[in-house]
C-alpha cells in the first residue's frame, strides 16, 4: 500500500499555538469495520464517522489511557460505540449493522435518519484514575460532527469545529474516509476566530478533499493556512484485545452454576466479541476445565 493510501492521524498546533489540531485518514479502518460488521452503506457512514472521531480524540490521550465512545439515538442503528487509545488503536459496533436508509434531501447517506435525533453522546476515559471521566451530552442533529462538536464545547468547555466523512462507493464498498478537528486555545482575537469561521464555511466536504488525494496535514493547511506545526504522526487501524484467554476468564467469572448450566444444557458454549467479530467456541471437556478452574479458584 502506498502511503498516499495508509491511514494515519496528525496532531498539531496553528497561529502561533493559539489553535490546536487533528486531522485523519481512516479509509482501511472503516473498511475492516465494514467487513468485520458486514454494515450496509448508511451504518458504514455512521461507525466510521464516529471510528473517526474516536481516533482522534485517542491521540489526545497519554500512555495506556484509553477511551468509548457512545452515541444512543432513537435510529433503527441503535448504539454505536467505539474504543481508542493513545496508540491509535481503534474498535467498534453498531447494535444493528444492516440500518440503511434512502438518500436525504442532499442527495448524501442519511446518517442523521440511521442515528436519530434525540438521544445521547457518551464519553468515557480511563485515565488511570480511581473513577473514569465521564462525559455526556444530548444528540442535536445525527450527523454526528455536529453532535461532538458539542460535546467538545458543552462537557470539555473547549470550543471545536469535527469535521467528518466516509464515502460510499455505490457496490457498498467504503471509498474515503477521514476528519478533522480544529480547537481554539484562550488567545484568538476576534478577527482570528472570524477569520477560521470564514475558512471553515468555505472548506469543501472531507471525503471531497480525500478523493483528491488530499493529505491530513492538507486538510488542515485549508482551514489554517500555512502557520502549521505537526507535533506527532501515528499510524491508525483496526485492533481488539480480546483473545481466547480473556473469554475463558469471562467464562470462568460467570460462575460455577451458570457453567454447569452451559455443560448441562448445551454442552458447548460460542461466545462473539462484539467488538470484532470473532467467535470462540468452547465444547464440553474445555467447559468442564474451566469449571475446575472456577471451583479451584473458590477453594484457593
Amino acid at each position: 500500500m502506498s502511503d498516499q493510501q495508509k491511514d494515519y492521524l496528525v496532531r498539531g498546533t496553528a497561529w502561533g499555538g493559539k489553535i490546536r489540531v487533528f486531522a485523519a485518514r481512516t479509509t482501511e479502518l472503516v473498511r475492516e469495520l465494514q467487513q468485520r460488521h458486514g454494515t450496509y452503506p448508511t451504518a458504514s457512514a455512521a461507525l466510521g464517522r464516529t471510528a473517526t472521531v474516536g481516533a482522534m480524540m485517542g491521540i489526545m490521550l497519554k500512555g495506556e489511557e484509553r477511551l468509548t465512545l457512545q452515541v444512543k439515538g432513537d435510529g433503527p442503528i441503535g448504539s454505536i460505540v467505539v474504543d481508542a487509545n493513545a496508540k491509535g488503536e481503534v474498535r467498534g459496533y453498531v447494535d444493528n449493522p444492516e440500518a440503511h436508509l434512502p438518500s436525504n434531501a442532499q442527495g448524501k447517506l442519511d446518517v442523521a435518519g440511521v442515528v436519530g435525533t434525540t438521544g445521547y453522546v457518551h464519553v468515557t476515559k480511563d485515565l488511570g484514575l480511581k473513577e473514569p471521566y465521564r462525559g455526556s451530552v444530548p444528540i442535536i442533529s445525527g450527523e454526528l460532527g455536529e453532535d461532538f462538536t458539542y460535546y467538545f464545547a458543552s462537557s470539555e468547555q473547549t470550543p471545536s469545529a469535527v469535521g467528518v466523512g466516509v464515502l460510499v462507493d455505490v457496490d457498498g464498498s467504503v471509498l474515503h474516509a477521514g476528519g478533522f478537528i480544529i480547537q481554539l486555545l484562550p488567545g484568538l482575537s476576534d478577527e482570528e476566530i472570524t477569520r477560521l469561521e470564514t475558512a471553515l464555511g468555505g472548506l469543501p466536504h472531507v471525503t471531497a478533499l480525500l478523493d483528491q488525494g488530499e493529505t491530513p496535514e492538507e486538510i488542515l493547511r485549508w482551514v489554517v493556512g500555512d502557520d502549521l506545526t505537526v507535533h506527532e504522526t501515528l499510524p491508525v487501524g483496526f485492533a481488539c484485545p480480546c483473545t481466547e484467554e480473556r473469554v475463558e476468564q469471562s467464562l470462568i467469572s460467570i460462575g460455577e452454576a451458570e457453567l454447569q448450566s452451559l455443560i448441562d444444557e448445551d454442552g458447548q458454549a460460542e461466545v462473539q466479541c462484539h467488538f470484532c467479530n470473532e467467535k470462540y467456541t468452547f465444547n464440553k471437556p474445555r467447559l468442564e476445565k474451566l469449571l475446575q478452574e472456577a471451583k479451584s479458584g473458590r477453594t484457593k
